[in-house]
């Protein structure tokens, strides 16, 4: 029996891992689910998967979940220590689901166990590549991707050999607003930007999706990940979302990965490899979808696209200072405090006011660096923001 443990388990990622897990009782023990302020969905999760611990990140939910699983013998706690904890013990299969830079430092911990982290957060790529590459090649541990996307691309590299890949083409569904004219964005609403044409996701990312910063994050994880060139990798824009990726090869063939829009194929993926199980997803007529579409992205639509290229030219710290600003200028934009189109000015302006970011060595980089970093470019990004609204 595998013991697994689910971080960000009451999210949209957790949730579909969870429903995998529960298919196959027989072959998983739980260790540990953590969530937020979500304490309904995690007692109820916990309780029906017999966890070992169940993890609020917010101390002031402790009592409240506490109260959920009285009696249960689940053990609980609550907090950033509480996470690291949870993320020492001792399990096969570790799913990295927290959004945002908060899931950085349970990964690491993860990490150090030596096992398999299959990872869902790609702010923690983005912020902190080279340490979290580091870490895995230190330890032994296995790093595999969880976004569709790079799934995609790791399952097209399988039995390949990395030096013959020319390009690696990701695909964006375009979000929300792909078909908007340009001129209609600046007074776009939150409500119409977190409403997904394709995907069922979780309000920020699905606002990242509109903004395509989700996929300017992508381009990042990509490099970090694989070890590309940026000039190698591209992004294409496929409304049906249904060709996740693709890689091309020095003999000009290219491996497309096709399967249906629905985040359980990447997780179940991770969850079995090696091998390849059964996942309950829908099987594609091809007959029936008849065409596929694709576009090239317009940066003037997606600035994103063209800042995540400056952020992997510069290196160093840079993705830190990108991830924070971008957080924050979402939190703005949710909040009714800045437009649409100022998230992308904003992030802008902190990567400008922090260009010392990019004179780090990656073999230096360490996770105090990244934490003062980011806080400098959250600080950064709210004082452009107030300033906007003085």
């Amino acid at each position: 029996m595998r013991r697994v443990s689910i971080f960000g388990a009451t999210g949209s990622i957790g949730q579909s891992a969870i429903d995998l897990i529960r298919r196959a009782p027989d072959k998983y023990q739980v260790v540990a689910l953590t969530g937020g302020r979500n304490i309904a969905q995690l007692a109820k999760d916990a309780l029906e998967l017999r966890a070992e611990v169940a993890v609020t990140a917010f101390p002031e939910c402790l009592g409240d979940l506490q109260a959920a699983l009285a009696g249960s013998g689940i053990e609980v706690m609550a907090g950033e220590a509480a996470l690291l904890e949870a993320a020492d013990r001792p399990a096969d299969w570790i799913l990295s689901a927290i959004v945002g830079a908060a899931g950085l430092a349970p990964g690491l911990r993860a990490l150090r166990q030596g096992t398999t982290l299959a990872l869902a957060n790609k702010e923690s790529l983005v912020a902190a590549g080279p340490l979290l590459m580091r870490e895995a090649k230190a330890h032994g541990a296995t790093l595999l991707p969880v976004d569709s996307e790079h799934s995609a691309i790791f399952q097209a590299l399988v039995g390949e050999d990395i030096n013959a890949v020319e390009r690696i083409i990701i695909t964006a569904s375009g979000g929300a607003f792909r078909d908007w004219p340009i001129d209609r964005l600046a007074t776009a609403t939150v409500k119409q930007a977190q409403t997904h044409p394709n995907w069922d996701m979780g309000q920020r990312i699905t606002i990242d999706s509109a903004s395509m910063f989700n996929k300017a994050l992508e381009v990042i994880e990509t490099k970090e990940y694989f070890g590309v060139r940026p000039d190698q990798i591209e992004v294409i824009v496929h409304p049906q979302s249904l060709i996740h990726a693709l890689v091309g090869f020095s003999d000009g063939g290219i491996m497309a990965h096709v399967g249906p829009a629905d985040m359980r194929h990447a997780i179940g993926y991770a969850l079995h490899w090696p091998d390849r199980g059964y996942v309950p997803v829908e099987r594609l007529d091809l007959a029936k979808i008849a065409k596929l579409e694709f576009r090239a992205p317009d940066e003037v639509r997606w600035p994103a696209l063209r800042l995540a290229r400056e952020v992997i030219n510069a290196g160093g710290l840079t993705g830190a200072v990108f991830n924070a600003a971008k957080e924050i200028a979402l939190d703005a934009f949710i909040a009714g405090q800045i437009g649409f189109m100022q998230m992308a000015e904003v992030v802008e302006e902190v990567l400008a006011q922090n260009s010392d970011a990019a004179g780090h060595n990656n073999d230096v980089i360490t996770l105090d660096m990244v934490r003062k970093t980011d806080h400098l470019a959250r600080q950064a990004a709210k004082e452009i923001i107030r300033k906007l609204n003085a």
